[in-house]
């Protein structure tokens, strides 16, 4: 017996007619008619009364019937589970700015892969431009991306704030800026200054707060985790938005710590983006609750005073 046999005969019972459920079903009707028969030999039972006025159930059918329904529904609830399941356990591919995130993360892919441990999660480092890109083109499934408080949101996106800080400087906790309680912008005009390529949101944030004003020397490197590295080696300092500093290992560790600039006014946003969608696949979903249930335990964590422990009073 199989499953399309059932279906055939649902389809004839509908439809009155083995003519009109052979059109239905794209196939011949000497083929559905011989497909029906052998079912029928199967069974020892005659499932159908065939008229020169058209096919319709026999009384032996329709004692039958809700048996034949309820293993056609049977069949699509197993279907559906299968389907189901190949959309969790589906590759989840999430873009991120380099600014944004190791505090936020690692833990909320720990906390996924958990929940979900047949499904692969990809991370892709890019500039903000790039994952605004692939996302609308179907190619990321989520974005982190840093945003400046009072910029416009790009259209397109369903967009959920996921951590509000501010720009600070990070520093190696032996630079003469770690003694002072808040950074001046001007002293970063003296230091080696470990900047973001253009295209980064830090970058056009340093260039505001310079007004212009370069620093004595600079490097450029393409995202914060090089910057925090160079920073712990003692190579100058960086400013990024404080969650990506704060609870960063290196931080935990001693090899970098931060100051608040003595800019009051500008607050860093961390934005998770996707491509706005009438259906979402379920681990994309699941990985998006996961990022929010995280940052809002990050969100306590992250309220620190301006000064950090060990900072001048």
């Amino acid at each position: 017996m199989r499953t399309e046999q059932l279906e055939y005969i649902a389809a004839v019972t509908r439809l009155g007619s083995l003519r009109r459920a052979a059109e239905e079903l794209h196939l011949s009707q000497p083929a559905l008619s011989e497909t029906v028969r052998n079912l029928e030999r199967e069974l020892g039972v005659d499932l159908l009364e065939r008229k020169r006025s058209g096919a319709r159930m026999s009384a032996e059918g329709r004692e039958l019937l809700p048996h034949i329904i309820n293993v056609l529904d049977a069949v699509d609830r197993l279907r559906g589970a299968a389907g189901e399941q190949h959309r969790i356990s589906r590759m989840v591919r999430v873009g991120t700015v380099n600014a944004a995130t190791v505090p936020l993360l690692i833990p909320t892919v720990r906390e996924f892969r958990a929940a979900h441990p047949m499904t692969q999660v990809e991370v892709v480092g890019a500039q903000q431009s790039d994952i605004h890109r692939t996302l609308a083109e179907g190619g990321l499934d989520l974005g982190l991306v840093n945003h400046l408080d009072g910029d416009d949101m790009p259209a397109g996106f369903e967009s959920t704030e996921l951590l509000r800080g501010r720009p600070v400087l990070c520093l190696h906790p032996d630079s003469p800026l770690a003694a002072l309680p808040v950074v001046p912008a001007s002293a970063l005009l003296d230091e080696p200054l470990i900047a973001m390529r253009s295209g980064y949101v830090m970058h056009r944030y340093v260039r505001r707060l310079l007004e212009g004003h370069g620093p004595v020397f600079s490097y450029s490197t393409d995202g914060a985790e090089m910057g925090k590295l160079m920073v712990a080696e003692g190579l100058g300092c960086t400013v990024l938005p404080d969650f990506s500093v704060v609870g960063d290992p290196l931080e935990r560790r001693g090899a970098i710590t931060y100051r608040p600039l003595d800019d009051d006014t500008t607050r860093v946003l961390l934005m998770l983006r996707r491509r706005r969608a009438e259906s979402v696949p379920r681990a994309a979903h699941d990985l998006h609750e996961a990022f929010v249930r995280r940052s809002a335990a990050l969100g306590g964590s992250l309220s620190r005073p301006d000064r950090p422990t060990g900072a001048p009073a």
